[in-house]
């Protein structure tokens, strides 16, 4: 991203239009080390009980969802005969959301470096204590499958872990405010207090954030990320919030309105992971690719990827590539 030094976040699935800003962390010099996990909840002691303004947001999300729903929205399908694409759409959708910052707009032409994990990604799910003990099983269960997913969608190391994780997914409600504060500063101690204040207390139109990136003298070669999930979200939207959060985390850190069938598109046409997608995530761990690589450079080698993994000719590829 284009911003070296600073602390960049990004809101996912924004209501209303809002735009959220990309993720990167880029100033710390090397990783910080692991902090030990808050003792966990004995499993038979039942969260307090919901404050009013927590009530109030789990209506308002699960009223958000039913009218998605009721709009043909949110699908789950990954896409299909109503949703095309070829080869050249997916290199054009791949350089908007690769290597574009939300915050800028990809028709800015502020484009920033490739970025993604070179070493093992080791996701661990985090929980506020306003979190259930049912809806944490739950949730632990459907990001080790989503990690097994992209594990085997990347061909690069993705797995779930209980401790010392480097990617955590922190799954909390509004009543865990000081117990997201004190956990993210644990895991990112130099994050801006401003950041750390929208982590704490996001607006109600953020659905959830993610925050990843490496070290100030690379910080395109991602080696800690912080997502978080809103504990009130119903079901599938808490689902969709894994998904794209995750996924953004991993590198594709934009949004584009041209991308379908897509996650990465703000019209929340998709709840999950399609098709589409995968092959952007394929693309972007290719070998072939490097982080730090520009649009330009990389180019060439994403548009004979794309080919491949539509099984279109090579010979169809356009002369000027």
């Amino acid at each position: 991203m284009a911003k070296s030094g600073d602390h960049l976040l990004r809101a996912s699935r924004a209501v209303a239009g809002l735009v959220g800003l990309a993720a990167l962390i880029a100033c710390t010099p090397r990783p910080p080390q692991d902090s030990l996990v808050p003792p966990q909840r004995p499993e038979d002691l039942a969260p307090p009980p919901r404050s009013t303004e927590s009530e109030q947001l789990a209506h308002y999300y699960a009223v958000l969802q039913q009218d998605l729903l009721t709009r043909g929205l949110l699908r789950t399908d990954g896409g299909g005969p109503d949703t095309p694409y070829d080869a050249d759409k997916l290199v054009r959708n791949f350089e908007a959301i690769a290597f574009y910052d939300e915050y800028a707009g990809s028709g800015s032409g502020s484009a920033g470096g490739l970025s993604r994990w070179t070493g093992p990604v080791r996701l661990q799910a985090e929980f506020g204590p306003s979190v259930p003990q049912d809806q944490r099983h739950a949730d632990s269960k459907f990001l080790a499958n989503y990690a097994d997913r992209l594990a085997r969608t990347t061909g690069h190391s993705v797995s779930t872990t209980t401790t010392r994780g480097n990617f955590h997914v922190i799954y909390a409600g509004y009543d865990d405010s000081d117990f997201i504060r004190t956990r993210v500063q644990q895991i990112l101690p130099n994050i801006s207090a401003e950041n750390l204040e929208v982590f704490a207390n996001p607006p109600r139109s953020f659905y959830c954030l993610v925050l990843a990136g490496g070290p100030q003298q690379d910080p395109l070669s991602y080696t800690r990320g912080v997502a978080l999930i809103r504990a009130e979200h119903p079901n599938l939207v808490r689902q969709s919030c894994v998904h794209e959060e995750v996924a953004q985390g991993l590198g594709l850190r934009n949004d584009s309105p041209r991308a379908r069938p897509s996650i990465f598109n703000d019209d929340d046409e998709f709840a999950l992971l399609t098709s589409h997608d995968e092959k952007l995530l394929t693309m972007l761990y290719d070998d072939r690719l490097q982080p730090g690589m520009s649009a330009a450079q990389a180019r060439p080698i994403t548009r004979i990827i794309a080919y491949e993994l539509m099984g279109q000719p090579l010979d169809d590829l356009p002369r000027a590539y």
